[in-house]
């Protein structure tokens, strides 16, 4: 069972299309010109995305969650104001300006997904993944999110619901997966370690207590 909840209107998702495509148009010429010209080395770049994409971006994210698994009075901040809970760690800025917190529960698990644009945090996850913004994740999140979990490796059971959140120009959010079993005695940090990006946005769960550092 899915359903679908789209927290406002989709306004100047074009003015955003728009301009990144014009930027991104600019930034790919820049490179090409770079690199015909032997100054840069696209593949050092591409381990330098991935890097900030997957690793240094979202240790943002997974401190909020792991303050909410540790701290109960934290969680409940989240829950009732996630922009104000967030920013009192510094984590705010343009494109992280108003976020939503929505909790994965035994019954309830939480994707995101931008359809009409690509719509992200970036204060709190960094880069966003190409994925994420490719037209195939968009549409099939909210028509088959139970296949598309399946496509990342997230296989559900069938009594477990899935909430689709449609993130807006104006309403970003970020999941708080479900905190792993036998990770009482871990301190913050060692629990951000178990946090990856993806299950921040729902593709993916928090990493077992035994792949703790």
């Amino acid at each position: 069972m899915t359903s679908h909840s789209d927290d406002g209107d989709h306004h100047d998702h074009d003015h955003h299309d728009n301009h990144f495509s014009a930027v991104q148009a600019r930034v790919k010429a820049l490179e090409t010109v770079l690199t015909q010209k032997g100054l840069i080395d696209p593949a050092a770049i591409d381990a330098i995305v991935d890097t900030y994409e997957t690793k240094i971006g979202p240790r943002n994210g997974a401190r909020v969650v792991a303050k909410a698994w540790s701290e109960p009075d934290f969680a409940g901040w989240l829950r009732s104001d996630a922009t104000a809970a967030i920013a009192s760690l510094g984590y705010t800025g343009r494109q992280g300006e108003h976020m939503r917190a929505v909790f994965n529960t035994p019954e309830t698990h939480n994707l995101v997904v931008c359809t009409l644009c690509s719509c992200y945090p970036w204060s709190v996850l960094g880069l966003p993944p190409v994925w994420y913004k490719a037209p195939p994740y968009r549409s099939r999140a909210v028509i088959d999110p139970r296949g598309v979990l399946d496509e990342f490796g997230v296989t559900l059971p069938d009594t477990k619901k899935i909430r689709v959140w449609d993130s807006t120009a104006e309403l970003r959010y970020i999941v708080i997966p479900e905190r792993p079993f036998g990770t009482e005695s871990l301190d913050q940090q060692a629990l951000a370690d178990l946090v990856t990006r993806d299950s921040m946005i729902g593709t993916g769960l928090a990493k077992s207590a035994g792949e703790a550092r």
